[in-house]
């Protein structure tokens, strides 16, 4: 790590905010809207607002996307022009921004997205090209951010390009991701020998509904062996050996492509873990038309188990670089001091934990906007809000109430911010003594 950057060093704890920016802009041939949070939530209008915003919350360092598909508009052709504006902006207001390099979408010219056999070429070349163009302004780099979530949307569900189906499907996209962040972090070092790579993946919590039904019991168990899979393949962890290597060549993965992986290893500087309280929790439940999954709310103990589950697996410095709840001032506050309160827990045992990020800072627009409003979640929604959003033309009822800013629709369609209470518990946990293990360290500033 370079000298001149204590983000995220040793024995320090820093406060960081996240501007959601999924980016996936579809093929033409696709049944979707483009789905691009930085145009939904006008971001893209209010942006030196907006990173002002995130700095007086007392926030420190800040997840930023970086739009890929529309910055990388045809191979080896990049359009500088968004980022030159924004990145330096951040930077000189003192903000560490952890750039994702790739948030679930691909350039449209790459047809068949991440299963598309020019990809982790042209993932790699982009990320090469952001590491010469912006070393010493965004150092921390975010290769692709959750790798598991973006295999269920495109490989697994058929949501997202390139639309695959099944677990066949699934690992052909996962295969393709590892392959990519492998080559993205051997490319950006080459161009920047100061990048710190931060590895985001999603937290994996199942279990069976019915614990007396050895069918669901062992569908759950195969989902949360899955969730560390992207990593272990990242990282050259799975071998013949491996406890999913022959699952993953059952489902058609080469041993070939393994191999390749294996020799391709590379290593992470951090690990970051997502988290919803509300949302990561899920039980599964079997139905006539087979297994569904239901969310239920674990609140903080489900965050605890997560990042002890990571710390031991891999042994890593960790962020959580993602966590926020649904629901009004009250529950947020609530949310971010008992989340908080997590992180001092498992330090206390000496868990690795140096920052804590509250994702998203302003509430977004939810994904099924952009596919009409059919409900494109792995996990059920209330009928009532489905039908709400596929019979409206405006974003209020799209709109996830999760930010420290609440979004609110005007008359003509624009968004304005409105800080909620949660902001002020925010900014008073960031201007705190950080969470440690009473050696007294103290907040990134």
């Amino acid at each position: 790590m370079s000298s001149r950057d204590p983000a995220f060093a040793p024995g320090t704890f820093t406060w960081i905010a996240g501007i959601e920016d999924t980016c996936v802009y579809p093929p033409e041939r696709f049944a979707m809207a483009p789905l691009d949070e930085h145009r939904l939530t006008g971001h893209d209008d209010t942006w030196r607002a907006d990173l002002d915003q995130v700095r007086d919350l007392g926030a420190t360092a800040l997840r930023y996307g970086v739009d890929w598909p529309r910055v990388h508009v045809a191979p080896g052709t990049f359009d500088w022009s968004v980022l030159d504006e924004r990145l330096p902006y951040a930077a000189a207001l003192g903000l560490t921004v952890i750039a994702d390099l790739v948030h679930y979408g691909t350039p449209t010219w790459l047809d068949e997205a991440f299963a598309d056999p020019g990809y982790p070429d042209a993932v790699a070349d982009f990320a090469a090209a952001f590491a010469a163009r912006y070393a010493r302004v965004v150092d921390h780099v975010t290769p692709l951010n959750e790798p598991i979530t973006t295999a269920s949307f495109a490989g697994l569900r058929g949501v997202w390009p390139p639309a695959l189906h099944g677990w066949d499907g699934w690992t052909r996209v996962v295969l393709g991701i590892a392959d990519g962040i492998q080559r993205s972090v051997t490319a950006m070092r080459a161009e920047n020998p100061d990048v710190r790579v931060v590895h985001v993946e999603a937290s994996s919590l199942f279990s069976a509904g019915t614990p007396s039904d050895p069918a669901l019991v062992a569908e759950a168990a195969l989902l949360n062996d899955l969730g560390t899979v992207p990593t272990d393949l990242v990282l050259g962890r799975v071998t013949p050996g491996h406890r999913s290597y022959d699952w993953l060549v059952r489902n058609g993965a080469a041993p070939e492509a393994l191999a390749a992986l294996v020799e391709g290893a590379v290593t992470i500087d951090l690990l970051g873990v997502n988290y919803y309280p509300d949302l990561t929790p899920r039980s599964l439940v079997a139905t006539p038309a087979g297994t569904v999954q239901h969310t239920h709310d674990r609140w903080a103990s489900g965050l605890e188990e997560s990042l002890r589950s990571f710390a031991d697996r891999y042994g890593l410095p960790m962020l959580v670089t993602e966590t926020s709840t649904e629901g009004d001032d009250e529950r947020r506050g609530s949310w971010a001091r008992d989340s908080v309160e997590a992180v001092r827990a498992v330090v206390a045992d000496g868990v690795d934990v140096r920052g804590w990020t509250w994702w998203p800072v302003f509430d977004f627009v939810d994904w099924s906007y952009a596919s009409g409003g059919r409900n494109v979640e792995e996990f059920e929604l209330a009928a009532d809000v489905v039908a709400a959003r596929s019979a409206s033309a405006s974003k209020e009822p799209y709109l996830r109430r999760m930010g420290l800013i609440r979004l609110e629709e005007d008359a003509d369609g624009a968004l304005r911010r409105v800080p909620t209470g949660a902001a002020a518990v925010y900014a008073a946990l960031a201007g705190a003594v950080a969470v440690g293990d009473g050696t007294g360290s103290r907040v990134t500033r």
